[in-house]
């Protein structure tokens, strides 16, 4: 009888090597169950963080909490600023692609014993990255804070401190129930109004965390002060220890009346000001004196030592001095008086050309002083032939039109005597006229004739003039 053709069920070989295949194919699809199942589709994208932060390779790529992919391979790149971030490599579900552009990025620990994933947070941007684009460092917010980094915050002295604040707080909480119910209460209107405060807080542009970061590094600038400012609370309390003796009803009174005061100041103080902007041009134009004063100290000192003895005799001289006041007082009052100071003032306005050109003829030449010195020696001074005025004889020069007799001319020579020398109305420095005083101080020009003011500018002063 022939036998039939046996098919693979029947062959114990085939069917061995078929179950070997099979197993191959499930422990290599095990393998490589981290990696991806292979001949599927992916979405390359790399990533800049800070920190790979003890990711490994295989670790999950999160979106909303569902695994998109796993984290290919980790590298470190150097900036051109020379700092260093690590480059993550991951592969993604095609799902994912396009991932928005302003999408983040964060490390984000999976359990407490180091394993980590790393978690995409998905943008609403239109334009998204292209397959093997690199995802910023600027998308990597916020900063990751480690488990171990928190840890590390409750060091021995931040535990004892702990310990302390608790004994602390529940010593001054223990049968205070109904006046912290109260005090909740209360915060009702604080928790209302501090809602704007803490959104003005948290915006950007007040920039918060810095001003807690300069803080922190003034606390630490101000740490080897601390004694002193130690010192300063001990001070402060001896000084507020002596104020409390004095605080009523002094103080009280300061600051109860201290309204009154400030709108007395806000009403009399803009009606000052006048007052002290003359004030401060006083001061100003009296600076050059009061610097003059450092050298003249001494003779002031000398001065008010002399009129020490003089104020002494001033009280009999005042006495004496009562009937002249009361004298002057009457005339003052005497009601001709202002129409005879009238008719002065007039004639004083009247004079006043006149007076302006024979102001400089004294104030500055001392001509009219010296005229009545001189007139006055006339009767007074001479010689044994008699005074100047009675008896005085002048020798003219010999020559035609000499000042001997009548003259057809001016002498002009031609001996170097016989020349006229005459200044009818020599300058004074009255308006008009050079700053000069010519009549005294006329050089004498010898061999010359000079009618007039004479070339040149002349001194200008005389004998006891300025």
């Amino acid at each position: 009888m022939k036998r039939g053709g046996a098919g693979i069920a029947g062959n114990p070989v085939l069917i061995g090597a078929a179950t070997t295949l099979v197993v191959l194919v499930a422990v290599f699809l095990a393998y490589n169950a981290n990696r991806g199942l292979p001949f599927v589709p992916t979405y390359s994208l790399k990533a800049e963080v800070p920190s790979a932060a003890q990711l490994v390779v295989g670790n999950d790529v999160r979106i909303g909490g569902s695994r998109v992919g796993i984290l290919e391979n980790i590298t470190a790149e150097r900036r051109p600023d020379g700092s260093n971030v690590a480059l993550l490599h991951m592969k993604l579900e095609r799902t994912v692609d396009p991932l928005p552009k302003d999408s983040t990025i964060l490390v984000r620990p999976r359990s407490a014993l180091g394993l980590k994933y790393v978690e995409i947070t998905r943008g609403s941007s239109r334009a998204g990255y292209q397959d093997g684009a690199t995802i910023p460092l600027k998308a990597a917010t916020p900063q990751p804070v480690e488990f171990d980094e928190f840890l590390n915050m409750f060091d021995d002295d931040t535990r004892e401190a702990v310990q302390r604040n608790t004994e602390g707080f529940g010593t001054a909480f223990a049968a205070r129930g109904e006046s912290i119910n109260t005090a909740l209460g209360a915060l009702r209107p604080l928790l209302r109004d501090i809602i704007p405060v803490a959104r003005n807080l948290a915006s950007p542009p007040t920039n918060l965390r810095r001003f807690v970061a300069e803080l922190g590094d003034a606390a630490a600038i101000v740490a080897p002060a601390a004694e002193t400012q130690a010192q300063l609370f001990v001070n402060l309390d001896r000084t507020m220890g002596a104020l409390r003796e004095v605080a009523r009803p002094f103080i009280q009174e300061s600051i109860s009346e201290a309204p009154a005061t400030l709108e007395a100041g806000v009403r009399e103080l803009p009606v000052q000001r006048p007052f002290l902007a003359n004030t401060q041009g006083l001061f100003r134009e009296l600076r050059p004196g009061v610097s003059a004063l450092r050298s003249s100290a001494p003779e002031l000192a000398g001065a008010l030592v002399a009129g020490t003895s003089t104020l002494r005799q001033s009280g009999p001289f005042n006495r004496r001095l009562a009937s002249l006041l009361t004298t002057l007082q009457d005339f003052a009052n005497d009601p001709q008086v202002p129409l005879g100071l009238n008719a002065l003032a007039d004639a004083l306005e009247e004079l006043e050309p006149t007076l302006t050109q024979l102001e400089p003829v004294q104030m500055r030449c001392n001509y009219i002083t010296l005229w009545f010195r001189n007139v006055s020696s006339l009767l007074s001074e001479g010689d044994r032939n008699g005074t100047w005025q009675r008896f005085i004889i002048i020798a003219t020069p010999q020559g035609p039109n000499n000042e001997g007799g009548p003259a057809s001319a001016p002498a002009n020579g031609p001996s170097p005597d016989n020349h006229l020398h005459t200044n009818p109305y020599p300058s004074t420095g009255s308006p008009g006229q050079p700053a000069e005083c010519e009549a005294g101080n006329e050089p004498y020009p010898v061999g010359r004739t000079v009618i007039g003011n004479p070339a040149g500018t002349q001194k200008g002063s005389t004998e006891g003039s300025p």
